[in-house]
């Protein structure tokens, strides 16, 4: 059985988390919105705050959500996976390391909307259309759940992998590292609101930057999460 103390813990799901964190559509979308907001309230700061945080918020929650129901998909099967522990955790292992691999490769041979790293290239027009109707942090709010569904094929890699890591807590104990994740996940965009709202910096500098950088954040991603791998398959996690 894998360990499961809380240093053990920390060790695989804060680097999972990291990955997820930097990854570019989390931006790409977060600056749409604040963009949005900016547009149909010029000169309103109060507004682009709050819109952000509105944003950021729905986000965590919709996350919750979905690795509540990751993690209650894979302990219903917890009597498999404590006869077949050994199997399961070298899977999940593997996992990392493919999606570490594949982020990896973008640095060298970029394509946007590759499969397991970026939002495909055929939901970013509807993603688009939806995102231009957010006028106001409520609508950011409502908006931030919708906009998950469209993350999750350039988000969930890392986190089904937690999530699996966490099954064997059980649903309660699994809450708190789930909230942490989360927490880690939507760190930068926070980030991101501040530096906007504080005049340090423009949504589209942002928007540019994460262009310019597009390669080294799939890099650090691919890196984090392969070593990940490596560290659960050989047991150092």
């Amino acid at each position: 059985m894998i360990d499961t103390s809380i240093t053990a813990l920390a060790l695989k799901i804060t680097p999972l988390a990291l990955a997820d964190s930097v990854n570019p559509c989390a931006f790409a979308v977060l600056t749409m919105v604040l963009i949005s907001i900016l547009i149909n309230n010029p000169g309103k700061k109060r507004k682009v705050l709050f819109g952000g945080l509105a944003f950021t918020l729905a986000v965590f929650i919709g996350y919750l959500f979905y690795g509540l129901i990751l993690t209650q998909f894979f302990s219903a099967f917890s009597a498999l996976l404590r006869t077949n522990a050994i199997y399961f955790y070298d899977a999940l292992a593997i996992i990392s390391m493919i999606i570490g691999v594949l982020n990896i490769k973008e640095f060298f041979n970029y394509k946007r909307g590759e499969f397991a790293t970026e939002m495909p290239m055929s939901f970013r027009p509807r993603l688009k259309r939806i995102i231009e109707r957010v006028t106001s942090p409520g609508g950011a709010f409502i908006i931030g759940f919708i906009v998950t569904l469209f993350l999750l094929p350039c988000t969930i890699g890392p986190y089904i992998v937690a999530s699996g890591l966490l099954s064997q807590l059980g649903l309660f104990g699994a809450i708190p590292w789930l909230m942490y994740y989360d927490l880690i996940f939507i760190l930068p965009m926070l980030v991101i609101v501040g530096l906007i709202c504080w005049g340090l910096t423009k949504v589209e500098d942002v928007s540019k930057w994460k262009d310019r950088n597009i390669k080294v954040l799939h890099l650090i991603a691919g890196i984090l999460l392969f070593l990940v791998g490596i560290a659960i398959l050989i047991g150092w996690l």
